[in-house]
């Protein structure tokens, strides 16, 4: 087997003053073939696009969240375990929809410490 010649001009960072790459070797210092290295680190495109889909799905239901929150400004009688309070429908919608997302987290964050007790 034979070994390629360096580079005349060193490869890398433009400008980086270090020694010229050669060869890899072994832990017995003999040459390495190319490609028997670890493994190049590759990127999860489905990951990414179920990311993607997700921020956009977000966004588009928050849109429609504030326009419904928005249109909807009358005042309307809230009942609540003690008592009737009249309250503006925004806040009202506000603060369902506030209480909603914590009980989506709290329902999440209980499934999270279930998996993590699982040996």
């Amino acid at each position: 087997m034979t070994v390629p010649e360096r580079p005349a001009v060193p490869t890398g960072v433009p400008g980086a003053a270090g020694p010229l790459p050669g060869p890899s070797t072994g832990p017995s210092g003999s040459p390495v073939p190319a490609g028997t290295g670890p493994p190049a680190r590759t990127r999860h495109r489905g990951r990414t696009a179920g990311r993607s889909l997700v921020a956009a799905l977000l966004i588009f239901v928050t849109v429609v969240l504030v326009l419904f929150v928005v249109f909807n400004t009358q005042t309307v009688d809230v009942s609540l375990v003690f008592g009737n309070v009249q309250a503006p429908l925004v806040l009202a919608l506000a603060i369902a929809a506030t209480l909603g997302g914590l009980v989506v987290w709290l329902a999440g964050a209980a499934l999270r410490a279930r998996r993590a007790k699982k040996p």
